[in-house]
């Protein structure tokens, strides 16, 4: 037979062989890209050469480099608290609900600063003053006025705190809610420490219900007013090595300890937490950030701080209110949340939250979308999984306008179209929640991991970053069972954070030169890391040049990101 034979094809095989052809070139052609090439991925920390025995080697975040200079500001012109507020951006925004420019708010500074120097006599860097405030525009105010005025602030993560701090720190002025007077007044009238306070008052108070104490006692706007008629005399610039606030926080053991924050301290942590989200999509004036981080504490004041350099709007949510209303219910997840809309701001694009507040928004939106067709929220999320696992996501998609969208609308309101990222940290975040909630939101889901020492976050997952592992046990000989067990199943906190440079002491040398991960007590060091006060200052600058140890255990996988856990937690 000759080979011509063999060639004889009819229509119908060309035209099957046209189809098969044009299919495959459609599947290659409308396959999605990776939104970030693999090779970036696999290599997200740079790693020192050489370590220490019982050491790992140091870790850095990838884009700095060993060799990089950490960032210690937003741009060359931020040396201190106030220079955030940048006095040529002139543009509106709302903070909580108040709706002002960025020279207002420098004019209301200066107005009570000065007002609180006349009236207080307040003495800079030799008074301090103890913030018993909610998050809102007063506490912004107060804060950057005393930093200006080289004069301290104390701030505490819980009100548990208090007593503790009154006696063995008392402080020269305490700022206060007008609901939380009373309790404090009777607080200070126990303690003894009656003739050492002024304390100033936000919002109306009546004075003939409080108890006869011999305290001296202000309003809030009242200093702020008497301070506009005040010469506002050129005053001594504070230094960005000036520490500016103090901020106690309760440690693992249930005793207490407290963090001196500088001025270059928290423009480093705005430096990093800026750094979260990829330069393509930058924070802008026209943004919204809600907050569930009180500004109590170091990371809760790096976000709201970063939303005043940027220009954005900026709220917080009830819980962290410092001060409740006594039998207040106690809202946890998307409850808490949706409290932010309470206040007169734009719909959110950027949020920071606690991870059971991510995991219950996840599964409301997910619950929503399977109550309006089984059928096709299975194909939906199919499709939707598919090219999470091709590195690709878009909230643009046909399976979201069929399925998703709808589904966002009725759980999260306005915002299901305006948030274009989520960063969540506070507390074990599992690896198996990463996926669904990708899939729900389909915006970019930064893990970030914070620390009462660090001014902003210590590590993050890179924002187009959609890659998972398979679990991997520890053995035994490298972690305790509960060690063991976080780090299987805990999402991955990323690579340090751009000004952030990491180590593990205790490690295993033997296990890590046979080619295991890492795992040991997790030790850091950098700008935005503050000081302990249990830590002398002498002794800190001998603490190997500043290492911080966290009271963290951690795992570094050998793409140089991290599995952080509580010492002997799981």
């Amino acid at each position: 037979m000759a080979l011509s034979d063999y060639l004889v094809t009819d229509d119908l095989t060309i035209i099957l062989a046209l189809v098969a052809a044009g299919l495959f070139l459609l599947h290659n052609l409308y396959k999605p890209q990776a939104l970030v090439h693999p090779i970036l991925l696999g290599r997200q920390s740079d790693v020192a050469r050489v370590r220490n025995p019982s050491e790992s080697a140091v870790y850095r975040n990838y884009s700095t480099g060993m060799l990089g200079r950490f960032p210690v500001r937003p741009t060359k012109d931020q040396q201190v608290l106030l220079d955030l507020v940048k006095p040529d951006a002139d543009a509106p925004r709302t903070l909580w609900s108040t709706k002002i420019t960025n020279p207002q708010l420098r004019e209301r500074i200066a107005n009570f600063g000065a007002g609180l120097a006349k009236v207080a006599g307040l003495v800079p860097q030799e008074s301090n003053v103890l913030l018993l405030l909610n998050d809102g525009i007063e506490f912004i105010i107060s804060d950057l006025a005393l930093a200006s005025h080289l004069i301290p602030s104390f701030t505490l993560s819980s009100l548990s705190l208090l007593s503790p701090v009154l006696e063995s720190h008392p402080p020269s002025l305490i700022i206060t809610e007008a609901a939380f007077l009373p309790h404090l007044l009777e607080l200070i009238y126990d303690s003894n420490e009656s003739e050492h306070h002024t304390i100033v008052v936000v919002g109306d108070v009546a004075m003939a219900n409080l108890p006869q104490v011999q305290n001296k006692i202000l309003h809030w706007d009242d200093i702020e007013r008497q301070g506009a008629a005040l010469d506002k005399s050129v005053l001594p610039a504070p230094e960005p090595s000036d520490v500016f606030t103090v901020s106690f926080f309760e440690t693992p053991s249930g005793g207490h300890d407290g963090v001196q924050l500088t001025h270059e301290n928290m423009t480093a942590g705005v430096a990093a937490t800026r750094a979260l989200v990829p330069p393509s999509s930058a924070l802008s004036p026209l943004d919204t950030i809600v907050s569930t981080y009180s500004l109590s504490t170091p990371y809760g004041r790096a976000i709201a701080y970063t939303a005043l350099f940027e220009g954005t709007g900026f709220a917080t949510v009830d819980s962290t209110k410092l001060i409740k209303p006594e039998g207040a219910p106690t809202f946890m997840g998307l409850k808490d949340l949706r409290t932010s809309a309470s206040y007169r701001i734009s719909s959110p694009t950027v949020l920071f939250v606690h991870s059971h507040h991510l995991n219950s928004l996840t599964n409301t939106i997910l619950q929503e979308a399977q109550k309006a067709s089984w059928l096709l929220y299975n194909f939906a999320w199919r499709h939707k999984l598919a090219g999470i696992l091709e590195g690709y996501m878009t909230k643009q998609s046909l399976w979201d306008r069929l399925v998703f969208d709808g589904a966002r609308v009725k759980v999260m309101g306005k915002g299901a179209g305006t948030v274009r990222a989520v960063a969540v940290s506070g507390g074990p975040f599992e690896a198996q929640a990463l996926t669904p909630s990708r899939i729900a939101l389909s915006v970019p889901v930064i893990n970030v991991h914070s620390h009462p020492l660090a001014a902003g976050p210590v590590f993050a997952s890179h924002a187009q970053d959609l890659q998972t592992f398979p679990p991997t046990p520890v053995s035994s000989s490298a972690a305790s069972a509960a060690d063991a067990y976080a780090f299987t199943y805990l999402a991955p906190v990323g690579p340090p954070t751009v000004n952030v440079e990491v180590k593990l002491t205790g490690v295993d040398d033997t296990a890590v030169e046979a080619g295991a991960d890492p795992v040991g007590a997790l030790h850091m060091r950098g700008p935005s890391i503050g000081r302990p006060l249990s830590v002398e200052e002498e002794a800190a600058e001998e603490d190997q040049r500043g290492w911080r140890f966290t009271g963290e255990r951690a795992k570094v996988a050998p793409n140089g990101t991290f599995k952080v856990v509580a010492a002997g937690k799981a």
